[in-house]
């Protein structure tokens, strides 16, 4: 197949590339300088949220709830956690027990979930 066939236009009709190979130096200079254009936007505070499941029931029923109740929520054992960051759907994961806490390990993160 001849590069005229191909549609690269980060190639010259000679073949070579237009964009020379960076550095790991290079790399690791610019991943940096993006960090740091990023800095303002880490002090700013997020809402972040781990759905285990959820239920519906009436005042009554809650009024009626105490220490050692147990609420049927809609998932099963096992099944994937919803992760929401100000109140959007972010990602899916599982729970987690980390130095007697729990916690929530991401297995899948998902791409453009509400616009």
């Amino acid at each position: 197949m001849a590069t005229d066939d191909l549609n690269l236009p980060e190639l010259e009709a000679t073949g070579k590339v237009l964009a020379k190979p960076i550095s790991a130096e290079e790399e690791a200079e610019r991943r940096e300088k993006f960090a740091a254009d990023l800095a303002p936007m880490f002090d700013v505070p997020v809402s972040v949220q781990a759905v285990i499941g959820r239920t519906t029931m009436e005042v009554s029923e809650l009024m009626h709830l105490g220490e050692g109740s147990v609420l049927e929520l809609d998932r099963r054992v096992g099944e994937a956690i919803d992760i929401y960051v100000n109140s959007r759907l972010v990602a899916r994961g599982e729970i987690v027990v980390v130095d007697d806490r729990l916690g929530v390990t991401m297995t899948e993160i998902i791409k453009n979930a509400g616009g």
